[in-house]
């Protein structure tokens, strides 16, 4: 349980750190770090998953436009100057949770299955118990 939360707050660590030094970045950084980061993730998946070429052109589509969302509205609270860390958190939430409806639809049952076995599963479950939490 401990290793688990741990690992949920390095990531949120390591997310707010990301995100603090894009803010440095001028706007063609911003957007060849986010190109690189998606594609990462692309192969990620169609390596661990065995993607076929249709799901890597929806996957490619749902990421690119979920995490650019994402990012744009992170940047919206920090201009807005939010410092609640919360409302950040509860932005990337219902960002990863729109992607992990949007895979949902994509994969198959296999690859689903090997998908939730994964980071994914593990960030649903703790996205899940911050929710519950929240409320």
């Amino acid at each position: 349980m401990k290793k688990i939360l741990f690992a949920v707050l390095a990531m949120l660590f390591s997310m707010g750190a990301s995100f603090a030094q894009q803010q440095q970045m001028s706007p063609e950084e911003k957007e060849k770090k986010m190109d690189e980061f998606i594609q990462k993730e692309i192969e990620k998946l169609e390596n661990n998953l065995k993607l076929e070429d249709w799901q890597i052109f929806y996957a490619d589509s749902i990421l690119n436009h979920d995490y650019r969302a994402m990012q744009k509205e992170l940047e919206e609270l920090q201009e807005s100057k939010v410092s609640s860390s919360d409302l950040y958190t509860q932005a990337s939430d219902k960002w990863a949770e729109q992607i992990y409806n949007s895979m949902h639809k994509v994969l198959n049952e296999d690859q689903w299955t090997k998908y939730i076995k994964g980071e994914a599963g593990r960030a649903k479950k703790a996205r899940d118990k911050r929710k519950a939490k929240h409320n």
